[in-house]
């Protein structure tokens, strides 16, 4: 039962995340059945699969979740943002519930249980008032009013009820026998077909005797109105899905029936009958038909599909034929790709990475002692496992990443939500989604990427007014956008809105005294001071943000992932924080250089080339790269590690953020696999280095920040040439890993 339990926690999760993406759809194409049905199918999976695990109250909410949703694929009520809004609460109920279930306890605490009765009453308000309900129907097989066309003119033209029933798991608990509803239905009328459904019942071994996994689809000839044979369910009306077809009812009826056929691997003929649109002998009839077809010596071809032989027959309509074999096709496609795919605990890959780290060390050091052995055979033989452990290595790393569309389709529901407490109109735009990098590094980038949009969302975007008396569009947009860039991903959050004010934040900056006011910073030395801790520009706190702790926390979440953030703005126009991040927290390929006896690595994605000079020495901090001013800085002197410097020094060219350093070194010692080593928290306040790894001698090479040294050689630069800044300037725009500590 805990492993059930634990796939249908999974499981669920997944339905909540398809149920509020299909809300939030429909909100904007509310008309679109697919996705209605969509979200039904979800709700009803929830809803069946806690029949099946016992837990009663997730399966008794989410009935009545189910119950309204019913009601707007079969257009009783029309959608409206008022719905939306509570099914989406009831989305976010039904997950803390399933929180619940998780955890362990037996019941939810008496905070949730009061939010679920105050849902639970605003669905049974809506439902209450639904035409239709409670027995308020009196239609009739002989009623005026019941619409009759012809086939072909969008009515399927039968003469008997079509009654869908799916009995809930404990309908036999509370002394209830399905059977005796089919029998009392006997005495309104005629029963003249009868399909079982029994898709839901498992197998022999898991089967309790006390649960009832049947349903059934029944024809039935009778005067009765609908309200009549729908009395007949109402000792189990809560505890079953039913659904009624009256005589002659429209197309549309039947291929939703259709769509929520369970997912056997039915024929077409056997998907008609049970949805009632066709009877037995007229399928039979068909296939008789398409026998004859194929024994006729004369055909050139084979006989043409069933399908197609009833319609041409005038039994059944195109349109449901179409509907019964796009059903088919779903079904077929589902099964293949969940074939294809196997569930593994994340614990377990982790523990793979780890091992496969293990192993590249493990390399490492065997190639090196086949080198000192000077035995050919053996270095060829390490040579060949080097190359192989560099396989599994990019194999297992390929296993974690996924796609960041996920994290960007959480925020269609934030910005929804936001922009209507705050009155204003906000569209997002996503691009990028299937940008793929390590599963570590998008569990820990959705907290950033909340404060950055919610952000944009308050202090972005302008008021529908302001935007109008500017020549804006009434309603703003913030996108969200990813993409690879030279070995690490790039993540954008952009809106369009009125940009950050320069004088504004210049103005709270001195007056929380991180500069003075004599201070000359530049534009976007100015911008960065948002990643202050505790800097606001905002005059009221509001729910959202105002508090200043928002911008602060970003900044220390991307630096914890070695990664950096920048932002650009353009005053009335918007802005665009930019945050690059490393593929993967576990492995990568470097290139080893050394300084005296220390080893360092660069990461060999920012590796552009590398160059020998001679002559370094003066106070010229840059070299002529085939007429480009290349400026460098000495590993050494940052370092202050002790020692003259070699006469021909090496260059290595670097590239981060679209600028192009040197970084000097003594040697170079060529490419070599890493397996990142966290540094400890006693270096955590450390710039410039990245992390730490074990060389194949067992000895610890230290992984260089290229970005944060590329970042201190082209300000040093900037601070020469401006000899009148205040020194504090830099250390106010430190915000990307930009300033080394002087120290080892």
């Amino acid at each position: 039962m805990d492993e059930l339990t634990s796939v249908y926690v999974q499981e669920s999760r997944e339905q909540l995340a398809e149920m509020e993406a299909g809300l939030l759809r429909l909100e904007q194409t509310p008309d679109d059945r697919d996705t209605i049905n969509a979200v039904f199918r979800a709700a009803h999976t929830i809803k069946g699969g806690s029949g099946v695990i016992e837990c009663h109250f997730i399966e008794h909410f989410t009935h009545l979740v189910e119950n309204l949703l019913d009601a707007l694929r079969n257009d009783e009520i029309e959608l409206s943002s008022a719905i939306t809004t509570l099914l989406l609460e009831c989305c976010d109920h039904m997950g803390h519930l399933v929180d619940t279930l998780a955890a362990g306890t037996p019941e939810p605490d008496p905070t949730l249980c009061a939010d679920g009765e105050a849902l639970t009453g605003r669905l049974k308000d809506i439902i209450a008032a639904e035409p239709g309900r409670g027995g308020s129907s009196s239609l009739t097989v002989t009623d005026d009013t019941v619409e009759v066309e012809n086939l072909g003119n969008g009515v399927v033209n039968t003469d008997s009820w079509h009654i869908s029933v799916r009995f809930g798991r404990n309908v036999m608990r509370g002394g209830m026998d399905p059977l005796s509803f089919l029998r009392y239905l006997g005495n309104l009328g005629e029963i003249i077909g009868t399909e079982t459904i029994t898709d839901a019942m498992p197998a022999a071994a898991d089967m309790d005797p006390e649960s009832c996994y049947m349903g059934f689809e029944i024809r039935l000839q009778t005067r009765a109105s609908k309200s009549e044979i729908e009395r007949v369910f109402d000792f189990v009306r809560d505890d079953c899905d039913l659904r009624i077809l009256p005589p002659q009812s429209t197309v549309t009826d039947y291929i939703r029936l259709i769509n929520e056929l369970p997912e056997d691997n039915l024929r077409l003929g056997e998907m008609l009958v049970r949805c009632g649109a066709l009877t037995q002998a007229e399928v039979d009839a068909g296939l008789k038909a398409q026998h004859a077809a194929e024994d006729t010596p004369a055909a050139e071809a084979t006989a043409p599909p069933l399908g197609e032989i009833l319609v041409e027959s005038r039994m059944v309509h195109k349109e449901i034929v179409d509907a019964a074999v796009n059903r088919q096709t779903q079904i077929v496609d589902k099964k293949a790709r969940e074939a294809q795919l196997v569930r593994v605990h994340a614990d377990k890959l982790d523990q793979l990475i780890d091992l496969v780290g293990e192993l590249v060390i493990a390399g490492a050091s065997a190639n090196l002692l086949a080198l000192k052995s000077n035995q050919s055979d053996l270095v060829e033989a390490t040579s060949i496992l080097s190359r192989l452990v560099e396989s599994i290595r990019d194999s297992a790393l390929q296993l974690r990443m996924v796609q960041i569309g996920d994290t960007f389709n959480r925020f269609n529901r934030v910005v929804r939500d936001v922009s209507k407490e705050l009155g204003k109109e906000i569209e997002l735009s996503i691009s990028g989604a299937d940008t793929e990098l390590d599963k570590t590094v998008v569990e820990k980038i959705g907290d950033p990427l909340m404060h950055l949009v919610r952000n944009s969302l308050d202090h972005g975007i302008e008021p529908v007014a302001v935007r109008l008396e500017r020549g804006k569009r009434a309603c703003g947009r913030v996108s969200l956008n990813a993409y690879h860039d030279s070995g690490i991903i790039v993540i954008q959050v952009s809106d369009d809105g009125g940009g950050l004010n320069r004088e504004k934040i210049r103005a709270k900056a001195i007056e929380r005294e991180l500069i003075q006011p004599g201070d000359n910073l530049g534009d976007k030395e100015i911008i960065n001071l948002i990643f202050e801790p505790g800097f606001s520009t905002v005059d009221k706190v509001s729910n959202l943000s105002g508090r200043g702790v928002g911008m602060d926390v970003v900044r220390r979440n991307i630096l914890a992932l070695r990664g950096t953030v920048d932002v650009e703005s353009v005053e009335g126009q918007g802005s665009t924080f930019t945050i690059r991040l490393p593929l993967t927290l576990a492995i990568i390929d470097g290139f080893l250089v050394g300084i005296e006896k220390a080893a360092y690595v660069i990461p060999l994605d920012s590796v552009v080339e590398c160059i020998e000079q001679k002559n370094l020495t003066g106070d010229r901090n840059f070299l002529n790269l085939r007429g480009e001013a290349l400026p460098f800085i000495r590993l050494r002197d940052i370092f202050e590690i002790p020692g003259e410097a070699p006469a021909r020094e090496s260059i290595v060219v670097v590239q981060s953020n679209g600028r192009r350093a040197g970084i000097v070194v003594d040697h170079l010692m060529g490419e070599f696999q890493t397996v990142i080593k966290p540094l400890g928290r006693m270096f955590a306040h450390l710039r410039g280095i990245g992390g730490s790894t074990i060389l194949g001698s067992g000895e610890v090479a230290l992984i260089l920040d290229v970005g944060a040294l590329v970042n201190l050689v082209t300000r040093a630069e900037e601070e020469r040439l401006l000899p009148h800044r205040h020194t504090l300037a830099l250390a106010s725009s430190s915000t990307n890993s930009t300033a080394i500590p002087s120290g080892r």
